[in-house]
């Protein structure tokens, strides 16, 4: 299998950081993606749910503010979103990334 293609040329290794229950928070997720992997967190971890915006929101200026600037406007991290068996539906996997 290979890569997606938004992802080439971003990582180091092909590697997705473990999205780590309770653990995994915006602090861990950026340095996964400064160690050139992708990151990762449960998005049940932003609790209250308001918090998952604020969390995306961080991520995502922490990255564009680096210094030295990165050539993406996006690091390559992954929320993971937990569906219940209920309301399951066909699954699919998606990068959004600029």
């Amino acid at each position: 299998m290979s890569l997606p293609g938004v992802l080439r040329g971003r990582l180091r290794v092909p590697v997705v950081g473990a999205p780590l229950f309770i653990i995994s928070q915006p602090d861990l997720v950026l340095a996964q993606c400064k160690a050139g992997v992708v990151g990762s967190f449960p998005a049940l971890n932003a609790r209250p749910p308001e918090l998952l915006d604020a969390w995306l929101t961080r991520i995502t200026e922490s990255w564009r503010s680096r210094t030295p600037p990165i050539r993406t406007s996006r690091p390559p991290f992954a929320a993971n979103q937990i569906i219940p068996q209920v309301q399951r539906a066909p699954a699919a996997m998606t990068w959004s990334c600029a």
